[in-house]
């Protein structure tokens, strides 16, 4: 079995492949040649397109690292017979620690006293108030497997009032967690003092953060997007934050080019805290990504049922 390495990943799930199968790394001379192949490949954000399964003639499996899947032509897959499984929840803890940490580091604008400091510009401490989050309002939108761990650590870290929307779980998911459920995100926007999102990119999630929505937030309030990219309106967000609509954002993720090139208006803004898609990046979760793929890669192809299937 040849199996191919199309991104970089933590060595302990590649080394322990190499016992079970012929492993073709990113950087070995043949990697261009993938698909004439390719028996299986693994990947993290290396995308495949409807053309990179037609012309990959071997290919039975691909084996994703995460949970985004916006970057695979998942119907090509299925035509030219393809399984495709990803790895949800192995990274659940750090990107819901990241979104903790960016809700904070906003809110009490840690990151933004620290660049003035750099700069020599601080003069006056009462310049630069943050607000506290001991039981403020705030609208988890995905009430996923790290929507999940990001509300259990606001309801016991800070006594947080809880607004959930996701129209896919069921009435009564999250029985543990004290909140309150909304049918509507048009319920959510005067609510909150925090605005957190974790839900994939499609159609229907695109933009969902959006100008609307955003005139309608208070002025005192945040938002954090440690998902996907695309999810808030970034002009949109510019516009309410540069307006004084907004009083920051938490950014991961990127609408375009990630990390986000050093003139995006983002960037330009005080208030602005930025990371390059890196909310799931710990050695743990690296560790544990690569066992995962790797082992989850040889199980399909030995015969068994594909776990995590989304092609």
């Amino acid at each position: 079995m040849k199996v191919y390495v199309l991104d970089e990943f933590h060595p302990a799930g590649v080394d322990w492949l190499k016992a079970h199968a012929e492993v073709v790394l990113r950087g070995d001379s043949r990697r261009p040649g993938w698909h004439e192949d390719a028996e299986a490949v693994m990947i993290r954000s290396n995308p495949l397109t409807a053309e990179d399964f037609a012309r990959a003639k071997k290919l039975k499996m691909v084996s994703k690292q995460g949970v985004g899947v916006n970057t695979m032509d998942l119907a090509a897959a299925k035509k030219h017979g393809v399984i495709v499984c990803n790895t949800p929840g192995v990274n659940s803890e750090a990107v819901a620690e990241m979104a903790l940490g960016m809700i904070l580091d906003v809110g009490r604008r840690i990151t933004e006293m620290d660049r003035m400091i750099r700069a020599g510009t601080l003069r006056n401490r009462a310049e630069v108030l943050g607000q506290e989050l001991w039981e403020k309002t705030v609208g988890i939108i995905g009430m996923g497997n790290i929507g999940t761990r990001v509300g259990r650590k606001l309801r016991g870290a800070f006594n947080n009032r809880i607004l959930a929307y996701d129209p896919y779980k069921p009435a009564n998911h999250w029985a543990d967690i004290p909140h309150q459920r909304l049918a509507s995100l048009d319920d959510m926007w005067a609510q909150v003092d925090v605005l957190t999102v974790h839900v994939p990119l499609t159609d229907e999630t695109r933009g969902m953060v959006g100008a609307s929505g955003m005139k309608r937030m208070k002025p005192t309030a945040i938002v954090v997007n440690v998902s996907r990219g695309g999810i808030v309106e970034e002009k949109a967000l510019y516009a309410a934050l540069k307006e004084g609509r907004l009083a920051g954002a938490g950014l991961d993720v990127w609408d375009g080019v990630e990390p986000p090139a050093t003139d995006d208006p983002l960037l330009s803004l005080p208030g602005v805290v930025a990371t390059p898609h890196a909310a799931g990046g710990t050695r743990d979760t690296q560790y544990l990504s690569s066992m995962r793929v790797a082992e989850q890669l040889l199980h399909v192809m030995k015969g068994g049922e594909p776990p995590n299937r989304v092609a």
